[in-house]
């Protein structure tokens, strides 16, 4: 196995969570229960969308834990996870990105090139926050493998979403394409594609 593969194999897993945190019977909460190694960001104001600070956060949540990360997202954590992906994506394994907010909603504008790590856009067909032709997109732009989870509202508690075992095979889905080389870098940038 290559180093590189080697290292995101051994990475952690860091949740980055969307406006209001998430609560008790979120899926990220779960996941968070049941790996005691999963570290959540912490935001200092979890009502207020502020990508820089919120970005910021993720970056600083990143650099104590000394290896490359997962990093688990959902709505705007998925916006502040881009944003701070191209900060050192060298720190970065991949990311799972599920359902995320749509940036212009926030007067916010995100980089529009492929991420320079390994990722899977999950999105939904009834998302209140972002249009699944925008997610589309969305996951066009940054070299993210799309998965259509059909009618599945926001991808949270309210919407159905408490354990979601799917979205765990997801990111070992990731994860096991990133260590065995099916991810390909496309020619003539510095994203990611699925072989």
């Amino acid at each position: 196995m290559p180093a590189d593969a080697e290292d995101a194999a051994m990475a952690g897993v860091l949740m980055v969570p969307g406006l209001g945190d998430s609560g008790p019977h979120h899926w990220q909460t779960w996941w968070q229960s049941q790996d005691p190694g999963t570290v959540r960001v912490l935001q200092e104001d979890w009502l207020t969308a502020d990508l820089e600070r919120w970005s910021t956060r993720v970056w600083e949540a990143v650099v104590p834990l000394g290896r490359p990360v997962w990093l688990v997202a959902h709505s705007f954590g998925c916006l502040a996870t881009v944003r701070a992906g191209f900060e050192r994506p060298d720190r970065i394994a991949g990311a799972l990105l599920v359902a995320p907010a749509q940036p212009e909603r926030f007067g916010v504008t995100l980089p529009t090139q492929p991420l320079p790590f390994p990722s899977t856009l999950v999105a939904s067909r009834d998302d209140p926050w972002m249009s699944f032709p925008a997610a589309a997109e969305w996951a066009r732009r940054w070299g993210s493998h799309l998965v259509d989870l059909g009618q599945a509202g926001h991808i949270n508690a309210d919407s159905g979403y408490g354990p979601w075992p799917e979205g765990r095979a997801l990111l070992h889905e990731l994860k096991e394409r990133a260590a065995h080389g099916s991810l390909r870098r496309p020619a003539g940038n510095s994203g990611w594609a699925w072989g």
